[in-house]
């Protein structure tokens, strides 16, 4: 994201709200269902995420649960120069100022190791070379913020006192930038990881942008790119950096194509695609193009497919509470549609259902196959509303409930408010690892977002009020999970005011409390503009003895996991010996009993279709080896 364009994003959208149905005079009430043996997901770490940091302690960061970080800049990294450590600054005159993601790397590997750190590769062509030839903003106006700063006044220019974005006479870039093949950006990573850098632990340096908003450089980076380059050009010169970087590090997740807005979600410029004779939108040509490549080469070069999301609500706060919905809500008519009206070539005003990471899922598993291991992020988001802390933090999470439901791999939104380290301290913290489904009876006001733990020991239940003016009472119904009976715990975000409250774990915003949890089922009256967390623990699954115990190198695995009527049930152990397999409920009930021989890659066939679908256990067990394997029959 950058301040330069900021209002010609918005400018892209065609605003044309209606009129919105009055609230209604009563607060109805609300039905959650949630089945925890429906749409199990696991929820990727990497959506508690967010651009920089630093401005804290290391503790504080430890204790919000922030476990990603895009720590690029930006526009900055467009013409990051990794050697000299310059970055060239195209928001400020285009000076050049001294960038050490090195530091940032060091910082990330030695303080934070469960924390994935994001970078990027430069595609521009251009980096900065030196810091000799900046506009001297100091002398010019003590170097305060004017609407000229997005001149190009660096090498040499005059600068238009009138202000604007055009100066009188433009510096020369020759000046103060360098030229900068593929092999240059991706030398990074041997600078980083190879055997004389700097040792860096690579495996916290997965993620790495293709640079950052490449669909606007002819604005943006107009002094290396006064013309935007075409969408095949852009594309040639992707697929050659990403080769580079796959053979030095096979490892990596490469997040392209990092575009802008809602409006180069799907075109390239005003560029009209068309290849064999159909129109493609600009992701969907991205992926066409590297889904033609894996195809003839086997080489995968995109593993994130990486978006922007700047939405535009007109400071309509209704609007922008419904603003996780653009995402996978094919129902969903955005009021600010614009290049979703153009996916089908012209422009249909009648299209405003953007359901934009849905699309890009649809034209993977077109264009990569089923089974493609690709998945979707949003590297730049801002919450677009206004100052209240409650909606904030309402809004931030409807999109992390949203993210974990649909297996998004990573989240960074790029503005930060008060309200949102209370909200990613409440997810991070308490959330479980798996997404299970969960539907409401009035799902644009109240929505509930589940998650359980790997063992389905436990259940975190997210209700998110989204209602301005009332509370809401929400009746919870589990199934799929058998909820200890008695008084659940509560963690709620409600009433924050206009100063941050969050300072650390123990130390925020949550009030605890209790709601009263009888034969699977709960009722809770929730605040307006609220999020509520309920923390349920499972009835005992297992008997005490049947824990795992697991000899070195011995292993029992199950799949596919969830399954319809047949679980597989692979051994791979050193001794061969009758082996007890027990199915239990999460009541703890013995359901079934098998005993087999085990053994060195020996596969049993478990015949599961005479159960529910739901939550079980099969308890492994010899007179060496014991375990606890938790499944799901889904039907």
């Amino acid at each position: 994201m950058n301040m330069k364009f900021l209002t010609l994003k918005k400018c892209f959208f065609i605003v044309s709200f209606c009129c919105l149905t009055s609230t209604a005079t009563f607060a109805q009430a609300v039905q959650i269902t949630v089945n925890a043996a429906v749409n199990k997901k696991k929820v990727s770490p990497y959506i508690y995420g967010k651009n920089d940091f630093f401005d804290h302690p290391v503790q504080f960061y430890k204790d919000a649960g922030l476990r990603f970080t895009r720590m690029n800049g930006g526009n900055n990294a467009s013409a990051y120069n990794w050697q000299a450590k310059l970055a060239v600054h195209p928001d400020w005159y285009n000076n050049v100022y001294a960038a050490d993601w090195d530091v940032s790397a060091q910082k990330i590997n030695t303080n934070f190791p469960d924390m994935q750190g994001m970078f990027a590769f430069q595609l521009l062509g251009w980096v900065a070379s030196n810091t000799n030839n900046n506009f001297n903003e100091w002398g010019y106006n003590q170097a305060q913020y004017w609407s000229g700063v997005n001149q190009n006044l660096a090498g040499g220019g005059t600068p238009d006192p009138n202000g604007g974005g055009k100066a009188l006479v433009d510096g020369n870039p020759n000046l103060f930038s360098q030229a900068w093949p593929a092999d240059s950006s991706v030398g990074i990573l041997n600078h980083w990881f190879g055997a004389n850098g700097l040792g860096l632990n690579k495996d916290q340096f997965i993620y790495w942008n293709m640079d950052n908003e490449v669909d606007i450089w002819s604005g943006t980076h107009d002094w290396a790119m006064p013309t935007q380059l075409s969408a095949a050009a852009f594309i040639d010169r992707y697929i050659e950096l990403a080769k580079k970087a796959k053979a030095i590090y096979p490892g990596i997740k490469l997040c392209g194509p990092v575009t802008t807005n809602e409006w180069q979600w799907y075109k390239w410029s005003n560029e009209d695609i068309y290849v064999n004779g159909r129109y493609y939108p600009w992701i969907e040509y991205f992926i066409k193009r590297l889904g033609d490549e894996f195809k003839a080469t086997g080489i995968k070069l995109v593993d994130v497919v990486d978006i922007h999301s700047y939405p535009t609500y007109n400071n309509n706060d209704a609007v922008a509470l419904q603003g996780h919905r653009i995402y996978y809500d094919e129902t969903y008519d955005f009021p600010s549609s614009n290049g979703v009206k153009t996916v089908a070539g012209g422009y249909n005003n009648s299209i405003t259902k953007e359901y934009i990471l849905k699309r890009i899922d649809g034209w993977l598993n077109e264009h990569f196959g089923a089974n493609h291991g690709i998945t979707t992020g949003v590297s730049e988001w801002g919450t677009m509303s206004s100052s209240n802390a409650n909606l904030e933090s309402v809004i931030y999470a409807s999109h992390l409930g949203t993210f974990a439901n649909n297996g998004v791999e990573l989240f960074s939104p790029w503005n930060w408010s008060v309200g949102m380290w209370e909200t990613l301290h409440l997810f991070s913290r308490y959330a479980k690892d798996y997404s299970v489904s969960s539907t409401s009876s009035l799902e644009d006001t109240v929505s509930a977002y589940t998650t359980v733990s790997q063992t389905s020991d436990a259940m975190t239940v997210m209700i998110v009020n989204k209602d301005m003016n009332a509370s809401r009472t929400v009746t919870v119904n589990l199934t799929g999970f058998s909820a200890e009976n008695g008084n659940a715990e509560t963690l709620q975000l409600a009433s924050l005011p206009a100063t941050e409250t969050f300072v650390s774990h123990t130390n925020n915003a949550l009030k605890k409390s209790s709601v009263s949890v009888n034969s699977n089922a709960l009722t809770i009256t929730v605040p307006a503009l609220s999020t509520t967390a309920v923390l349920l623990k499972a009835t005992a699954p297992l008997s005490v003895g049947d824990i795992n115990t697991l000899p070195t190198n011995e292993t029992v695995i199950i799949y596919p996991n969830s399954v319809n009527d047949k679980l597989q049930v692979k051994f791979d152990l050193a001794i061969t010996e009758p082996t007890e397999m027990t199915v239990y409920n999460l009541a703890g009930q013995r359901l079934k009993v098998l005993t087999v021989n085990s053994g060195p890659q020996v596969v049993h066939t478990l015949d599961v279709s005479s159960f529910s679908a739901g939550s079980y256990f099969l308890s492994v067990k010899n007179s060496r080896y014991k375990k606890s394997i938790p499944f799901i029959i889904a039907r």
